[in-house]
């Protein structure tokens, strides 16, 4: 299962990660979003040891959706040594995200 990250942990969890990071901006009122959960906590347990992935509540962290300009839920970013390396919005099939995950590794 995907942990659920606040905002003290996004520095420490993503930002300073040196493996590669894929988070699930996401609203629990988002229809797509909900379809994409268990998608999601998925990959979470068939990545470990390859990728990290977490999940960021875009209404319980908004200065963070600001920052990384969310306009739309689920966005799903991904990070690399710190920095945003790719991004996919909306809701996507697992073979998309694993294929994405595997080209970024």
């Amino acid at each position: 299962m995907a942990k659920q990250l606040t905002n003290q942990e996004f520095q420490t969890e993503v930002l300073d990660s040196k493996e590669l990071v894929l988070v699930d901006f996401f609203a629990t009122w988002c229809g797509p979003c909900k379809m994409m959960a268990p998608v999601i906590d998925q990959l979470a347990e068939e990545m470990d040891g390859k990728a990290k992935i977490f999940k960021i509540d875009v209404d319980e962290a908004r200065d963070l959706a600001a920052k990384y300009r969310i306009m739309s839920v689920p966005t799903l970013m991904f990070f690399k040594n710190g920095e945003v390396v790719d991004q996919i919005m909306g809701a996507v099939p697992k073979d998309r995200l694993v294929d994405k995950i595997n080209a970024l590794i």
